[in-house]
């Protein structure tokens, strides 16, 4: 009798344990991409037949850019909105064309920018500001809470609030994260957490700080580099040659765009670097400054929860 009470009770125990994970389980953001299987295999851009599933491969923009700041200050500081410390931080993930060209806004029922820019598409639609909650609340409300705190930490905007640049950056251009893509059950927004996370993952990829250091290019109020130095260092290491973008006469670098085409959806797919098909807008010939960061504009985040 014993024996059973205690069986039964052990049963219950794991009846509830089931019960709370069932509670703290998370809503997928995955799209359904089952009928991927049967499209035949080829790089984005690379195709020699139209992609008839376009949930399964971005398009038409299949130039695919993971783009980072090197940012000094955020102009926010007194908000507490810092850089993390000895890091580049995340611009977006851009779906360019494959002749370089690139759309904006191409679902205005997903615009979530609250300062739209061009405010004016080419053809003429005007573009609203969006003045609902901001982008942050859609992750909080799927629970993902790990991917806001990387966002808040790494995905640091200067001028603006972070979650008012997320909204901009959101992909309504990429046909990968189409609503249509998430099948009979999608959530309202699942798209912008899911694109979200393919940020995150690409984003990975490209620890530029490090690279550079490990190549002796670090930043510096004194020393400046060359243009091939900082190329060449790049792309030992991915491949290809990245776009880097300066200011001030092309003697500021500020940024970094790495190409890419892409086996698959941009969500899982496998990433191929190619070369920028962008001009460096950094000089070729004068030596260009990788400044250092105020360092009351930075912050260490590896080392905090």
């Amino acid at each position: 009798m014993a024996a059973a009470s205690g069986l039964v009770f052990a049963l219950l125990a794991l009846q509830a344990c089931a019960s709370v994970s069932s509670l703290l389980s998370l809503p997928r953001t995955y799209p359904k991409i089952s009928a991927c299987v049967n499209e035949p295999l080829a790089y984005s851009c690379e195709n020699t037949t139209a992609i008839k599933n376009t949930c399964c491969s971005p398009t038409p923009g299949g130039l695919v850019l993971q783009t980072q700041f090197w940012d000094t200050y955020t102009g926010l500081e007194h908000k507490g909105q810092l850089l993390p410390k000895d890091i580049w931080t995340v611009h977006g993930l851009w779906p360019d064309n494959c002749d370089g060209s690139f759309g904006q806004y191409c679902d205005l029922s997903r615009q979530y920018d609250p300062d739209p820019s061009p405010r004016v598409l080419p053809d003429g639609t005007p573009v609203p500001p969006y003045n609902g909650p901001g982008v942050d609340t859609f992750v909080a409300e799927f629970g993902r809470f790990n991917l806001l705190d990387f966002m808040e930490k790494y995905w640091v905007s200067q001028g603006s609030p972070n979650s008012d640049f997320w909204g901009h950056e959101h992909a309504t251009c990429t046909s990968t994260f189409d609503v249509a893509c998430y099948g009979p059950y999608y959530q309202k927004n699942q798209d912008v957490v899911d694109f979200f996370d393919a940020v995150v993952r690409a984003y990975k990829m490209y620890p530029t700080w490090e690279i550079l250091a490990a190549s002796g290019i670090l930043p510096s109020n004194k020393t400046t580099y060359s243009l091939t130095q900082l190329q060449t260092a790049l792309k030992a290491q991915t491949g290809s040659i990245p776009y880097l973008g300066c200011g001030s006469n092309g003697t500021v670098l500020q940024e970094v765009w790495y190409f890419h085409h892409v086996l698959g959806t941009e969500q899982f797919g496998h990433f191929k670097t190619v070369d920028s098909t962008t001009a460096s807008t950094c000089s070729s010939t004068a030596g260009i400054h990788y400044y250092e960061r105020t360092p009351t504009s930075e912050r260490e985040v590896r080392l905090l929860p």
